[in-house]
C-alpha cells in the first residue's frame, strides 16, 4: 500500500513538472550568450537583445546608428564604414562602425537661424538584418553615437495579384 502511494505522489510530481510551462533564459548582457569583447577606448558596446516571436522568419531588424544633432531645412547624413566582425571560435557576427565624418547634406536655401533637432543617421549598407531572439546584435560604436532599431512584421493579408 505504501508503494503504490508513492508511486502515485511521483506521477502526480512528474506529471505537474512536465505541464509547467518554461520561462525563457533573460539575458541581461551580450557575454551571457557568448564572449563579446569588450568596447575599445573610445567605443561603446550596444547590444539588442529581441524577445521572443510565435514566428520570426517573418520579422526583420532595421538599425539606426547616429546622433542627435541641430540641423537646418536640408537632407543631413554621417558618412561612416560599418564592418561585418565575426566572434572567433563561435562564428557569431557583430558590427563595428568606423571612419565616422560629419557628412553630407544637401545645399537647399533655408530660412535663416531656423535649427532644429534631429537624430541623424548613418547610410550604411547593413539593410535589414534577421530577426533572431537567440543571439543579440552586437555593435561596437564611437562615444558620441547612438543605436536605434525597429522591427518590421508583416501585418497585411497576402493578396493575389492578376495574372495579365
Amino acid at each position: 500500500m505504501k508503494k503504490l502511494m508513492l508511486l502515485a505522489l511521483v506521477s502526480a510530481a512528474l506529471s505537474a513538472c512536465a505541464t509547467t510551462p518554461r520561462l525563457p533564459k533573460t539575458v541581461v548582457n551580450a557575454n551571457d550568450t557568448a564572449p563579446y569583447p569588450e568596447a575599445m577606448s573610445g567605443y561603446t558596446r550596444y547590444a539588442i537583445h529581441l524577445p521572443a516571436l510565435p514566428d520570426e522568419n517573418n520579422a526583420r531588424v532595421e538599425v539606426f546608428i547616429g546622433k542627435e544633432m541641430s540641423v537646418d531645412c536640408n537632407a543631413h547624413s554621417l558618412a561612416a564604414t560599418v564592418k561585418q566582425e565575426e566572434l572567433k571560435g563561435w562564428g557569431y557576427s557583430y558590427y563595428v562602425v568606423e571612419n565616422v565624418n560629419n557628412g553630407i547634406s544637401t545645399l537647399m536655401a533655408c530660412p535663416a537661424n531656423v535649427t532644429k533637432n534631429k537624430f541623424v543617421t548613418i547610410n550604411h549598407n547593413l539593410g535589414w538584418l534577421d530577426y533572431n531572439s537567440q543571439l543579440p546584435i552586437v555593435f561596437y560604436v564611437p562615444n558620441d553615437l547612438n543605436v536605434k532599431y525597429r522591427v518590421w512584421q508583416p501585418k497585411a493579408k497576402i493578396m493575389q495579384a492578376n495574372a495579365e
